[in-house]
C-alpha cells in the first residue's frame, strides 16, 4: 500500500511539473512582448539610433530561439527541451545557457539560505518548546520578545540596517558581493573564509527574521500538546519531567514543524531574493532580478519553473516520509 501511494504522489508530481512548464510557456505570451525585438531595439538604441538591419536581425535570432515557428510546435518543443534539462539560451547574456547559469546561482543560495533555514529552525523549535515548559529557565522571557518583533521585521529592512551598523559604521563587514573583488574561485581555506565573510550580513538578517517565527508557531504547538490527555496521564504514572518533556510533548508538537521546515526548504531558491540583491550576493534572487531588468524571459522561465519544481518536490518528499515521522498516520483506507 505504500509504494502505490508512493507512485500516486509521484505521478501528481509530475503532473505539477508539467502544469508548472505549461504556465512558463503560455503566460509570457500573453504580455504579446517579442523578446528578441525588445532586445535587440534596446541595444540599437543605445547608440542613438535604430540599426536598418534591425528587422532581418530579429528574424535571424527567432529562427535561432525557434521563435519562428508556430505556437503548438513551440509548446512540443519547450516541453521536450525542458524535460531534457535544456531551458534554452538567455537572451541577455547569449551564448550562455539558462541551465548553466542557474546551475552557477544554486550552489549559493542552496548554501545561504539551506544553513541559516535549519539552524533558525533548530534554535527556534529549541527556544519556543523551552518557553512553553513551566520548568525553563526564567532568563528565557526576556530573550523571546526582541525575537518576535523582529519575526515582524521584512529580511531586506533588517539587512539594511545591519549593513548600514556594521559595514558602514563599524565597517567590520564587507558591504557586496559573494567574495571580494579580484578573488579567483577555488576551494582553498583563504577563498572559503572570504566567502564565509561575505555571508555574515545576509545570513544575519534572515536568522534573526525567521528564529522568532519559528519559535512562536513551536511555543503554540507546546501549550496545545501539554494539554492532551496522554501528557496528563504519563504525569500521572510518575514519569520523569525530561521524558515528559522530550518524548511526550516535544514529539509530537514538532510535527507541523516539520512541515513548515519541509515547505521553507522547498522555496530556499525564491526565499530572501531581495536580501540577495541588496548584498548583491550571486545566488538565484540576484539572477532572477538581473532577468527582470534585462527583459530576459527565458532565464526568468528557467529560474521560476526550477523554484516550482523545487517546492513540488519538498512536498512530495514530505508526504513519502511523514508516516515515518508520526506513525499514528497509515495510508490504508479506515
Amino acid at each position: 500500500m505504500h509504494l502505490i501511494y508512493v507512485a500516486k504522489r509521484f505521478g501528481v508530481f509530475l503532473i505539477i511539473v508539467w502544469l508548472a512548464a505549461t504556465l512558463n510557456f503560455f503566460l509570457p505570451k500573453l504580455s504579446g512582448l517579442d523578446p528578441v525585438r525588445t532586445k535587440l531595439l534596446e541595444e540599437a538604441s543605445l547608440g542613438g539610433y535604430v540599426h536598418a538591419g534591425i528587422e532581418d536581425m530579429v528574424k535571424e535570432y527567432q529562427h535561432k530561439f525557434g521563435l519562428d515557428k508556430p505556437l503548438w510546435r513551440q509548446y512540443l518543443t519547450f516541453l521536450d527541451d525542458t524535460a531534457h534539462g535544456n531551458l534554452n539560451y538567455s537572451i541577455a547574456n547569449y551564448p550562455r545557457t539558462v541551465a548553466g547559469m542557474i546551475r552557477d546561482a544554486v550552489p549559493w543560495t542552496v548554501a545561504l539560505l539551506g544553513l541559516t533555514t535549519l539552524f533558525s529552525f533548530v534554535a527556534g523549535t529549541v527556544l519556543g518548546a523551552l518557553l512553553a515548559w513551566p520548568g525553563s529557565p526564567r532568563w528565557m522571557r526576556w530573550l523571546m520578545p526582541p525575537l518576535w518583533a523582529l519575526h515582524a521585521v521584512p529580511f531586506f529592512l533588517l539587512g539594511l540596517v545591519l549593513m548600514y551598523v556594521f559595514s558602514f559604521q563599524l565597517q567590520w563587514l564587507p558591504i557586496f558581493g559573494g567574495y571580494s573583488a579580484g578573488a579567483s574561485p577555488a576551494l582553498t581555506f583563504s577563498f572559503v573564509l572570504d566567502v564565509l565573510h561575505h555571508a555574515v550580513l545576509p545570513a544575519l538578517s534572515i536568522v534573526l527574521v525567521s528564529v522568532g517565527g519559528w519559535a512562536l508557531a513551536m511555543r503554540g504547538m507546546m501549550v496545545t500538546t501539554m494539554g492532551e490527555d496522554y501528557v496528563t496521564f504519563a504525569e500521572a504514572k510518575g514519569l520523569r519531567s525530561i521524558t515528559i518533556f522530550t518524548r511526550y510533548c516535544v514529539r509530537n508538537a514538532i510535527l507541523p514543524q516539520t512541515t513548515g521546515l519541509a515547505l521553507a526548504l522547498g522555496q530556499i531558491l525564491s526565499g530572501a531574493v531581495l536580501v540577495e540583491v541588496i548584498f548583491g550576493y550571486p545566488g538565484i534572487g540576484t539572477l532572477l532580478f538581473q532577468a527582470i531588468e534585462e527583459n530576459d524571459f527565458f532565464l526568468i522561465q528557467g529560474v521560476v519553473f526550477t523554484v516550482i519544481v523545487a517546492l513540488g518536490f519538498a512536498t512530495f518528499v514530505l508526504d513519502v516520509i511523514y508516516p515515518w515521522l508520526d506513525p499514528r498516520i497509515s495510508y490504508r483506507r479506515g
